[in-house]
């Protein structure tokens, strides 16, 4: 029999007192070692459940691209959630950790922005107007982790309606600041001032895990753990910029998009289609009408008053000429 080279045993030795302190023997491991076949890469991936979630509704061939832009989507708002915890759960936050946290949610950000021409150019307009119909009530405005991102990120107060923003503040509870958050005012049918059936089925699978995760970061957001941070680690410059990118990204980029999106296949002759969910893309998704932002403190008055409009304004004026 060969003799075990030095670092084998070293190795061996260290597992031994690993699982020795753990009160786990180490010989049990072992054979579960020399019996487990070798791994591979798509049944660590998961492949091939992977490549079969995407269930189309329709014959359309490009609602395959639909669903699976979609669920590409979620995967990366998942990541985006991760590394929001992370901050959030630090007890002894530095700047540099900060950004370096901000660089990834801004990198994954940056990702979905750049990729959303699969969606504004990459379809077969006629062929989403059809196969949309069959997926209705479902809405990407049901998307929990979108909403949970928000959570994360700043005080309920700050998601609140522009109009009534300045009637609210931390002093009220989470339930009211909840019940009051600007996103609701995207599911109410404009015929009718009820709830559509898409808000209803939303609020009813997710409101206790929304309230939940509210409460759970109440004060311990991603706008305050910035200020919690010693006055010199505040006044990082790199940091700032990175808090306003993300601020940025979600609350302006990653809205024209989708107004983009919207533009393209929800506007014909000058007339505006209905999304699935009931809403009006047009009063809901412009940032110019939300000015919502996670960071109100690091924006000027100036910048603020001019939150998105000059993207939207541009819109507009090319669509009233066409």
């Amino acid at each position: 029999m060969d003799e075990i080279k030095p670092e084998i045993a070293e190795r061996i030795f260290k597992l031994e007192e690993k699982f020795r302190n753990s009160g786990q023997d180490l010989g049990s491991y072992l054979d579960g070692l020399l019996y487990d076949k070798y791994l591979t890469y798509w049944d660590y991936i998961s492949l091939d459940t992977l490549l079969s979630l995407q269930n189309t509704k329709t014959h359309f061939p490009d609602e395959e691209i639909f669903i699976t832009y979609h669920q590409i989507t979620e995967l990366y708002f998942k990541l985006i959630i991760h590394e929001q915890q992370q901050i959030i759960a630090a007890d002894d936050l530095s700047a540099a950790f900060f950004v370096e946290k901000l660089n990834r949610l801004n990198r994954y950000f940056r990702i979905l922005i750049n990729s959303f021409d699969v969606m504004i150019k990459g379809m077969d307009r006629q062929q989403f107007l059809q196969f949309r119909m069959a997926l209705l009530p479902a809405s990407g405005f049901q998307s929990a982790q979108f909403r949970m991102i928000e959570i994360y990120s700043t005080p309920l107060q700050h998601l609140i309606p522009f109009a009534e923003r300045k009637d609210f503040s931390e002093e009220n509870s989470v339930e009211e600041l909840f019940e009051n958050l600007y996103w609701k005012k995207g599911g109410i049918d404009l015929a009718t001032g009820e709830k559509t059936l898409t808000l209803r089925q939303f609020e009813i699978r997710y409101t206790p895990r929304f309230l939940r995760i509210a409460n759970e970061v109440k004060g311990k957001t991603l706008f305050h753990k910035y200020l919690e941070l010693p006055e010199e680690e505040k006044e990082n410059k790199n940091l700032i910029e990175a808090l306003r990118t993300f601020d940025v990204n979600v609350n302006v980029n990653w809205l024209l998009m989708h107004m983009g999106a919207a533009h393209r296949y929800l506007n014909k002759d000058k007339m505006t289609i209905a999304a699935t969910g009931g809403t009006n893309w047009k009063d809901f998704l412009p940032p110019s009408f939300q000015k919502n932002t996670f960071f109100p403190n690091l924006w000027t008055d100036e910048e603020f008053n001019n939150w998105g409009k000059e993207w939207v304004t541009h819109l507009f004026n090319k669509e009233n000429t066409n």
